[in-house]
């Protein structure tokens, strides 16, 4: 049996793993059958938490889809590993260095007393140019690709401003998957709102629609900022919450602010 922890980051939920103490030797596997909502545990995927393999990270994260698929890295589930490792002692750092396969990101706890109230995670640079190992053909001509911004936080969003954001279901599912995104694309559809936050809903590549995304939110906050829409500091309201983003003039970074929660914990067969 394999002990297992589900959190959720905004509503952006995850099953967790300490892989320090249990082997996972087919997540692919073990991603698709426990995320499933009706015959499994239910969750937008699995998340393995391990040892760094490099001196410069505390830990490391490893992130599958519900579909199999492995992610690059995932902000509300870093944000859940930050809390996951002070809360159930593990470290006692407040600054915590996670190595993900895009990059190490830099998680600072926000603690009272022996709890994690929240967590900023400094996401590092968005890129913006010489993009072509993910859009080597984009043309926002194309008449079945809408207007949009192409974002990569280290994996890929395409930010769509519109003030239709309820078309996410068929508009995600076909542009997830479309020609000018080899590598599939994560969809983000956003609003303008009159008080200056920007409601947003994504699709996240591998997931569907989920009920939040840091990746998706510092791509919009970034999005919104370069199109004259918002200013640096943007607050996005995701289905699943609120998540403070700020892309710091000084040094490039953006910095994601938000909740990492408990669900329950529990135990699984190993036998896939």
């Amino acid at each position: 049996m394999i002990r297992f922890t589900k959190m959720h980051g905004a509503g952006n939920d995850y099953i967790y793993v300490n892989t320090m103490l249990y082997d996972i030797p087919r997540p692919e596997i073990a991603a698709i059958a426990w995320s499933d909502r009706h015959k499994g545990i239910g969750s937008d995927g699995l998340v393995l938490i391990g040892a760094a393999t490099t001196a410069d990270a505390d830990f490391s994260m490893r992130i599958f889809n519900a579909d199999g698929s492995e992610a690059m890295m995932c902000g509300n589930a870093s944000r859940c590993i930050g809390k996951y490792l002070y809360e159930r002692g593990l470290t006692q750092k407040t600054t915590i260095h996670l190595q993900t396969l895009s990059s190490i990101k830099t998680l600072l706890l926000n603690t009272t007393e022996d709890k994690v109230e929240s967590v900023t995670v400094d996401m590092l640079e968005p890129v913006l140019e010489n993009m072509e190992q993910y859009v080597p053909s984009l043309n926002t001509q194309d008449s079945s690709l809408p207007e949009g911004v192409f974002v990569s936080m280290g994996n890929p969003h395409f930010v769509i401003f519109t003030d239709d954001i309820d078309q996410l279901g068929s508009l995600g599912r076909r542009l997830e998957h479309h020609p000018a995104f080899p590598q599939r694309c994560n969809i983000e559809l956003a609003r303008i709102e009159p008080d200056g936050s920007i409601r947003t809903r994504v699709w996240e590549r591998g997931s569907g629609i989920t009920m939040a995304c840091g990746t998706g939110a510092c791509a919009t906050a970034v999005a919104a900022a370069i199109t004259g829409r918002a200013s640096r500091q943007s607050a996005i309201v995701m289905d699943g919450g609120t998540l403070g983003i700020e892309w710091n003039a000084a040094n490039n970074h953006v910095y994601m602010t938000g909740p990492a929660e408990f669900v329950f914990d529990g135990e699984i067969s190993d036998e896939l």
